[in-house]
């Protein structure tokens, strides 16, 4: 059996954000959540990369932008072993786990069609009752969910 080549071919970015450890065949759905199909600057997407630790897993390269907190909370929901990784003039200036927050406002939508949030302009909010499970409760009708719908 051929020896299984563990080197990452993509260049490396002067300034902007890797996002690591993405969970395999999340990445696409990262990609998407971050509106990165839009973002008018580099973009390289590896998908089911080899990884030490969980055999495969998919990394993100944005050039010359850095994730705020609202967006770090929406790969957190997709991918919470996800790091970010902060870049500057080729080097890894910041390091970060990415981490559920007990609350998430502004980014899901509730699956409770009835729910205030669906005919108010309201900000929504879910707290985070269990992480592994991900479990939801909206804050506005209570409804539980475990199945994440992104605004």
């Amino acid at each position: 059996m051929a020896e299984i080549d563990k080197t990452l071919k993509v260049q490396k970015i002067e300034n902007g954000t890797v996002i690591d450890h993405i969970a395999a065949g999340k990445g696409w759905e990262v990609v998407k959540l971050l509106g990165l199909e839009e973002y008018g600057g580099t973009v390289t997407l590896l998908s089911n990369a080899y990884s030490k630790t969980k055999g495969k897993k998919d990394v993100i390269k944005v050039e010359n932008k850095q994730l705020d907190k609202k967006e770090v909370n929406k790969v957190a929901l997709v991918s919470p072993e996800a790091a970010v990784n902060l870049i500057k003039n080729f080097e890894v200036k910041e390091k970060f786990n990415v981490s559920l927050p007990q609350e998430v406002t502004g980014i899901l939508i509730c699956t409770n069609p009835v729910c205030v949030t669906h005919f108010e302009p309201c900000e929504t909010r879910f707290a985070v009752e269990s992480k592994d499970p991900l479990t939801l409760r909206c804050a506005y009708c209570e409804r539980v969910q475990s199945k994440v719908e992104f605004k």
